[in-house]
Formats: structure tokens, sequence, C-alpha cells
């Protein structure tokens, strides 16, 4: 017999099955704790959405049992959702020192500051909340400040990695993946569960060592001979360190241009976490003294190719203070994410047409991973030797090849266990026990609006953006049911009207057809006629189907 009150139960909300939008409950019998709160940036297909957030009705239904939330990084697919939940919750946010300035200036900006308590937590501290002893190491990855957590839970030893790598020599004086303390940690008998990042499962081998791109950075900016503009992730701070430190060497100014990099800038310098030694070492763009090329540097937003942003402004010709001068040298110190590849190609096609030279990380090590490759995952699994793994962060593909190298690192096949976003698991004393599934369908964001739009409207917004639309007016009066206006025929995005003027008319025909045949009918039964015949009609003519508003008005 073992005690039925002794349990932990995983309910993923995000980020399983998918790059993003980050978020896992981990509940006892004594509460609930939530694992980050990550945003998801929208795909092609979310024509006109600004983010994706996950749905919070599994803990907004339950917000008594909420005793924490514990970010393991700053980066927005594990942050960026907090706006939206601290609004139906009160408990304390738990994160490294970085991660929660930045969590600071995102709620400030939004005026919802006085509705959280940020408490900072350090590697080598524990933390007791809803029945669960936390402690919490320091990670390597693409951001200062990581952690992973190793959790004392009333059924054995939990740990969850966040995102992470094994570099052997980090920039960073004791912020590495450190081994040691996992297998510390995990002691003689091993983990009772690991949930792993996986998603670069797929990386052959061990990840480029961050040493290996300020040897690359160094040999660059020998060789430029006039400006050098980097675009990078705004809140690689250890990157904006190393060009810092290369425009010291090298002799040149720094010119910072686009806000979100401006803001994560200033938040590390205040935090001692960019070293800058020489108060003059920046320039304002907007008072830009005259300097030769050959001794200037700008760090611009834009790395995947955001219209909006720095870089794309400059390319455009539409930045206030800075163009692309012939025989400049652009540095894009980042990954392509998948969805952006067509942007930023357009782009250094375009980079190149000005006159510059452009290194981006199919041509020069630039950019290392902040995630573990093959090899570096199979350490960790080595380290911690889990009875149970359950893979994380990551699209599908990567969960289940992640699951295979635990299996071949030793867990039985039946305890390498793939779940997706919505399906709880529960361990017991003796055992695992699936729960039934959560609803954890996508909340889509569009500007204030949050849930309004759905799959129905993104289907109207892609029939606009393929099709167009017509818009039918008609005014009727009342009394006497006699046409007073119309019917008039408006295209958007549909046809040129000076050019298919007699198609247009023989729409209006149409129209008169649909009222004269039944010129009783109600507004709302003509409207669905007129919309009918016109379809009928576009598709037979011009094999289109665009969407038809007809507008029929009684006075």
């Amino acid at each position: 017999m073992f005690d039925e009150n002794r349990f932990l139960t995983i309910t993923p909300l995000g980020g399983l099955g998918e790059i993003g939008m980050n978020c896992m409950e981990v509940s006892s019998q004594d509460g609930s704790i939530l694992i980050d709160c990550g945003l998801m940036f929208p795909e092609n297909y979310h024509l006109g959405i600004d983010v994706v957030i996950p749905r919070f009705d599994h803990i907004i239904s339950k917000k008594d049992q909420l005793k924490a939330i514990i970010l393991t990084h700053g980066h927005e697919d594990h942050i960026g959702a907090l706006p939206w939940l601290v609004k139906y919750v009160n408990v304390p946010i738990y994160g490294s020192k970085f991660t929660l300035a930045l969590v600071e200036h995102k709620l400030r900006e939004r005026g919802l500051l006085d509705k959280v308590t940020l408490i900072p937590v350090k590697p080598g501290k524990t933390l007791k909340v809803a029945g669960l002893k936390i402690h919490f190491f320091p990670v390597c990855h693409s951001i200062i400040d990581g952690l992973a957590l190793g959790i004392d839970s009333p059924v054995g030893k939990i740990i969850h990695t966040g995102d992470f790598k094994i570099d052997k020599d980090p920039l960073i004086e004791n912020w590495g993946t450190d081994l040691k303390q996992f297998k510390r940690f995990a002691g003689k008998e091993g983990v009772r569960l690991l949930m792993s990042d996986s998603t670069n499962i797929e990386q052959e081998g061990w990840s480029i060592n961050e040493r290996k791109i300020v040897e690359t950075f160094r040999s660059i900016f020998k060789e430029a001979k006039g400006r050098i503009i980097v675009t990078l992730f705004s809140s690689h701070i250890q990157r904006i360190q190393e060009v810092l430190d290369c425009a010291k060497e090298f002799g040149r100014k720094v010119g910072v241009s686009g806000r979100s990099l401006g803001v994560n800038i200033e938040i590390a310098k205040n935090l001692g976490y960019l070293n800058v030694s020489e108060g003059d070492l920046f320039i304002d763009l907007n008072e830009m003294p005259v300097l030769p090329d050959d001794k200037v540097v700008f760090i611009v937003t834009g790395s995947q190719g955001e219209p909006m942003s720095a870089l794309s402004r400059i390319v455009r010709g539409g930045h206030k203070q800075l163009s692309v001068h012939q025989g400049d040298t652009v540095l894009l110190s980042s990954r392509m994410i998948p969805g952006n590849v067509e942007a930023v190609t357009r782009m250094v096609d375009n980079l190149y047409r000005l006159g510059a030279e452009v290194c981006y990380d199919k041509m020069h090590s630039i950019h290392a991973s902040g995630h573990a490759y093959k090899e570096e995952l199979k350490a960790m699994l080595l380290a911690t030797r889990p009875k149970t793994f359950i893979p994380v962060h990551g699209e599908y593909r990567h969960l289940v090849k992640h699951s295979r190298l635990a299996v071949e690192c030793g867990v039985t096949p039946e305890r390498a266990i793939i779940l997706e976003d919505g399906q709880p698991i529960t361990l017991l004393p003796v055992g695992i026990r699936f729960e039934e599934p959560v609803a954890v369908d996508s909340i889509l964001v569009d500007g204030k609006g949050v849930g309004d739009v759905g799959t129905s409207v993104l289907r109207d917004r892609q029939i606009l953006g393929d099709e167009g639309m017509l818009i039918a007016v008609l005014v009727i009066d009342e009394v006497t049911w006699n046409i007073l206006y119309g019917p008039a025929v408006f295209s958007r995005g549909f046809v040129f009207e000076e050019h298919f003027d007699y198609l247009l008319e023989d729409a209006k025909c149409l129209i008169l057809d649909v009222f004269e045949n039944d010129p009783h009918a109600s507004v709302d039964k003509l409207q669905d006629k007129i919309r009918s015949s016109l379809r009928r009609f576009f598709k037979k003519i011009l094999e289109r189907d665009p969407i038809i508003v007809p507008v029929i008005a009684t006075v």
C-alpha cells in the first residue's frame, strides 16, 4: 500500500510539440507551481495576429491552488505571456535577477507591476513552495542568468533543465552548465523524472563554443575597412558584450538602434552584466559625430527581417539616422527562425544591392545556438540517470527523437514518455497515471483583442488576401419596398473596377434579378440570395471566390 496523497501531476500547457509558448503546471497535494509562462510568435497563416499565448482556463479555474510562478530564463517564449496571466492570479514570481528585470519592464509598461511580487533567486539556494523543495542550477544558454530546476517532490527527485547547452569553456565564469551539480542532485539512484530541452536533438555532436564566435568577430573587425553593422537577438547580452569588446579593441565607437535593444542594454548595464569601462564608448545616433567609417560599429535590431526593425528600415532607406554605405560589413549574428527565412533572405539580397558585404551563419561562425546538441543531451541523460523521461521544448519529431535517445541511455521504453500540450501525467509513489486531457487550444492576440480572433476570422482574412472583397449596396423604401438607391457594387482587392466595369454591371443586374424574383423577401433573405448569386457568378466567370458583403438598408 502507498499513501494516495503523495503524488505529482505534470500538466503541459504549451511548448510540447511546438517551439514557443512554454508553460507547465506542476501540482502536489499542497498546491501547484507554474514553470514559465511564454508566448509564441505568429506563423505566416496567422494574418494580422501579434502573438499567440497559452489558454489559461485550467490555471484560472483553480487559481487558489497556484502558489508561485517559477521562470527558467528571460526569453519571450518563457516569460512573454505573463501580462495576460497576472491579471487573474496574484502569486509571487521567482526568477534570476536579469530575468525578473525583463519581467519588471514588461509589466511596468502595461501598468501591471503592482499586481505581482517579484522575488529573485540564485543558484545554490532553495525555495520551499507547494510541498516542493526547489533547487536552482545555473545553465548556459543564449541569454544570461538561465536556470534549471531540481525539485524534491513527494514522489522523488525531478529535474527540469529549462533551455540549456553544455559549454565546456563558458565566457561567463560560474554560469556554465555544470553536470556535476546535476549528478550530485540525482544521487546514486538517479532522478525519478527528467524533463529536458529537445530543440537541437537533430544536431549531431556538440554545439559551437561561444569563444569561437569571439574569434570570428575579432577576425571580421580586423579586416573590415568600412562601418560594421551587427544585428542579433536583443536579449543576447553576452553577444552584445563581445561586440563591445571588439569595438574597444579596434578603436570603434558604438551606436545602438532598436527600442528593445536599448532597453535590454540599459537593464544589463544597471545590473552589472555589461562591462563598459569607457563612458564614451557609445554614441548618440541623434547627435552622431562625424567619424570615419572604419571607426564606428552599429548594433541594431532586425535579425529576423522584421518589417519595422532598425535594419529593415535602414535597408529601405526609412531610418532617420542610418543608411547603408558602400563597403559596409553587416553581421547577422543569430539563427534564422524557420518562418522568417524568406524575409531574411530578401533582406540579405537588398544589402548586397546597396553595396554591403553580409556575414551570416551559413558562411561564418558568427552564431552559436543556445540549445544543446545531441551529445550534450546524452551527457545530461547520463549524468541524471532518470527512471522516467519526458522530452520538452520541441516540435513533435524532436520529442520522438529525444525519447529514443533516452532509451539508448538506459531509460526503459515504456518510461520514455512523449506528452503533448494538455495531457497531464501523475507520478505516484509506485507507477504513473495518465489524467484526463485539459483544454489548451492557444489564444490569438490581435491588438487589444484577446481570443476574439479564431479560425473563421483567419479564414476570412486569408480569403480577403487571396481573393479580395466585393460590397453590394442597396437602399429600399421600407413602406413601398421600392429601390431608392443602387444597386451599387464596390471592389476591394478583387478586380480593377475600370478594367472589369462590365462584370460589375452584370453583378448589378444579378442583384436586381434577385430582388425582382422575390420582392417580398426579408432583408436577411435578400442578403443571403445576393451573396449566393454573386459567388456563383464570379466562380463561373473568373474562377474566383471573393468575400461578398451585401449591405441592404431600409429607410
